[in-house]
């Protein structure tokens, strides 16, 4: 049923007449749910792949911190809880960027670019 289907049941009542606060109330809650299926929900699902992404981070991965210094990755040190490893958003991860070795969060990385990955991957493809 489309939105003017809608709109005209809900007009062509049995003959009473609905308030204006009700279809105020309506219209509102129309206006609200397109704003979470167009702008909330995406970011909310965009975000969970962003974090998936950085649980996932390896030793060599291409990356892009949030100050914008690209380096690779070469170490992770992650926390322990109850004797086993635990990814945390703020587990130290040791990057080379040109000849400097820099030590970020891993919660401060913008963007996993896996150049080697995708090479790799694209040379098995095309064979």
């Amino acid at each position: 049923m489309t939105s003017t289907a809608a709109f005209y049941l809900l007009q062509a009542g049995g003959g009473s007449a609905q308030s204006p606060l009700f279809q105020l109330g309506i219209q509102f809650a129309l206006i609200l749910a397109i704003f979470y299926f167009l702008m909330i929900r995406p970011q909310q699902k965009q975000r969970r792949q962003h974090e998936e992404s950085l649980r996932n981070l390896q030793k060599g991965d291409d990356i892009v911190t949030t100050g914008g210094i690209i380096g690779q990755v070469i170490h992770i040190r992650e926390s322990m809880k109850d004797g086993a490893p635990v990814k945390a958003m703020d587990d130290p991860v040791t990057i080379k960027s040109a000849e400097s070795r820099i030590i970020v969060e891993r919660g401060r990385i913008a963007k996993v670019t896996n150049a080697k990955r995708a090479e790799a991957t694209y040379t098995t493809s095309s064979s």
